[in-house]
């Protein structure tokens, strides 16, 4: 028998962009380099949606050729069953689960198996975890896992004191290349990058803008895709800023695109720890968030020392922040440079050592 230790991950999917689904693959990535067995279990793949990269040692497991749509109950029974055959066939040391349904499925599979379990939350718990079913999942089955993986420590009081002890608070992962990028020496506009959706409250950022754009010469640039694009499109519209606010889709490359900006914005109603506010700290950039639900940018952001924080869902406050940024450029690059040094702390090689020695800790507790 082999003495190598064998981590299995699980996940509904890594399609890109994607913040949970990112981390994942980047766990999934390191522990194969380090030496482990490696497997990333997905429920599904969707056509024409591309996934993040994958290490050429870790074994990728697809649960369902094509994506179930059938009703959630037959749907969790199929994947908690195909799940539970993988178990049995791999039999890994750790099994590692991110998000509600994926940390259901994987503490129903593990049953009676001799796999030690970790958990992970990765939002806002109200949100991630709503209704019965939620509380169920969060407060009863989640607390049998051997360890589990906060992000912040809002996150953290949710849960059960018994899980609470046994769990440890890891920060997400910044990219690598994010440090190496570095602005040309003129900052011009704002920027934000995040999913088109209802939590990310670009609406909120859209009008704040409009409460000073006739103040500044700079532009309001928005980055990602999604469900919400034609209703903002329609929003930009009837406040009168086709000129000054641009839609820009998706980025293939992030770090370039808004490494010149004057200032970085996060506008959203809950959070778990932002991928885009770490990077754009990372780059060394001022930022803007609300004080979101889920407390991630406030583990991050000391306001007024590395970026400022806003009241969520504060529209005059969010505009007078942004206007602050743009007309205190000295006072914006100080704590811009103050949250690439408060970056340094999310280097990959850092966070990874704390999820692997938590690993290790786990399976040999």
């Amino acid at each position: 028998m082999s003495d190598q230790t064998t981590v299995m991950l699980y996940i509904n999917c890594i399609h890109s962009p994607g913040g949970a689904e990112r981390v994942f693959c980047q766990l999934a990535n390191r522990f194969a380099e380090c030496g482990w067995r490696s497997i990333l279990v997905t429920s599904y793949r969707e056509p024409g949606r591309v996934e993040y990269p994958l290490h050429e040692k870790v074994e990728r497991h697809n649960m369902e050729p094509e994506r179930l749509y059938e009703g959630r109950l037959k749907r969790n029974i199929h994947r908690i069953a195909n799940l539970r055959r993988l178990l049995r066939e791999c039999m890994p040391d750790l099994l590692i689960t991110c998000m509600q349904e994926p940390n259901f499925r994987g503490m129903m599979a593990s049953m009676g198996l001799p796999v030690k379990r970790m958990v992970s939350v990765c939002n806002a718990c109200e949100k991630e975890y709503p209704g019965l079913m939620g509380k169920f999942v969060g407060k009863v089955l989640m607390p049998m896992a051997e360890g589990c993986v906060f992000q912040t420590e809002e996150e953290k009081r949710w849960f059960p004191k018994r899980l609470q002890k046994k769990g440890r608070i890891i920060m997400n992962q910044a990219n690598e290349s994010f440090f190496d990028v570095l602005h040309s020496g003129e900052r011009r506009d704002i920027v934000t990058v995040g999913k088109l959706r209802a939590q990310k409250n670009q609406a909120l950022l859209i009008r704040a803008f409009s409460r000073i754009a006739g103040e500044i010469g700079d532009n309001l640039l928005l980055y990602g895709a999604g469900e919400l694009e034609n209703e903002l499109r329609g929003l930009i519209e009837s406040l009168h800023l086709a000129e000054r606010v641009k839609l820009m889709g998706l980025s293939t490359d992030v770090a370039n695109d808004i490494k010149d900006a004057k200032c970085f914005v996060m506008s959203s109603d809950y959070e778990g720890l932002p991928n885009a506010l770490l990077e754009a700290m990372a780059l060394g950039l001022p930022c803007v968030s609300t004080d979101c639900e889920g407390g991630g940018p406030a583990m991050m952001i000391k306001n007024g020392v590395n970026g400022l924080l806003v009241p969520m869902r504060d529209e005059k406050a969010l505009a007078d922040a942004m206007l602050y940024m743009l007309r205190n450029p000295e006072e914006a690059e100080r704590m811009g440079r103050a949250a690439r040094e408060t970056a340094e702390g999310f280097r990959p090689d850092a966070i990874f050592a704390q999820w692997k020695q938590y690993a290790e800790d786990i399976i040999h507790g």
